[in-house]
């Protein structure tokens, strides 16, 4: 069980910036890697979104720290799933992508009585 544990740090996850998301998506994508999934952490000033992705038990994360109320492109141009994900971190973390192609306005979880962004540790107004 030794060899089956991952532990992402900077040696393994490279860090992009927002603009090169969807091209090293694409990369990934022509190679054979599948969409996994996305998870984020709020880091103060920015909301640190991973990409992970999979081939043949390969697991392969890239990482976009996001700056507090700035956008990110959205991915669903080339995984069409991670579009659920990415509505799910908008709504628990702010994070707006830009070229969401289905966007539940914050109401994909949530219903109007319950905090925005709780995941958050710097509330983020919407408009």
């Amino acid at each position: 069980m030794k060899d089956s544990v991952l532990i992402i740090n900077e040696d393994n996850t490279p860090e992009l910036s927002p603009d090169k998301i969807i091209t090293q998506t694409r990369i990934l994508k022509d190679e054979g890697f599948r969409f996994v999934t996305m998870s984020s952490t709020d880091l103060g000033e920015s909301i640190c979104v991973l990409y992970h992705l999979d081939k043949d038990l390969q697991l392969v994360n890239l990482k976009v720290d996001v700056p507090k109320g700035s956008k990110i492109p959205s991915i669903a141009s080339v995984y069409g799933s991670a579009m659920l994900v990415e509505n799910e971190i908008k709504e628990h973390f702010g994070v707006e992508f830009d070229g969401l192609p289905l966007d539940f306005q914050g109401m994909l979880y949530l219903d109007e009585e319950v905090q925005k962004t709780p995941f958050c540790k710097i509330g983020i107004t919407r408009v």
